[in-house]
């Protein structure tokens, strides 16, 4: 396997729980487009849920999905942190109010 040039930090960073903001997608294959496909888009908020117990594959809720990838594929998405996951809350209002955000 060819090596990869770190340039940040990559989403097999995460520890479960934590959360972040996809900055891009350091590809060139066809996963690239799978990728966002469904749905890791720049400036997508990503948590990582939970890795098996080998580490691969490892869980993330990506737009309110739970997609499994393996650590190859998700080394290839570089993110920067999410201290307050916010874009979190959003959604969990989201859903409460059957899509409609009210802010406060």
């Amino acid at each position: 396997m060819k090596q990869i040039e770190r340039k940040g930090k990559r989403l097999t960073d995460l520890k479960p729980g934590e959360s972040a903001i996809m900055k891009a997608l350091d590809s060139k294959s066809k996963i690239r487009r799978r990728l966002f496909d469904l749905g890791f888009l720049c400036g997508t908020s990503i948590k990582c849920l939970t890795k098996s117990p080998l580490g691969d594959p490892i869980a993330y809720i990506v737009r309110g999905t739970v997609i499994a990838l393996r650590k190859e594929d998700a080394f290839c998405v570089l993110i920067e942190e999410n201290d307050k996951g916010q874009s979190f809350d959003i959604h969990k209002k989201l859903y409460r109010n059957e899509g409609k955000y009210e802010p406060k």
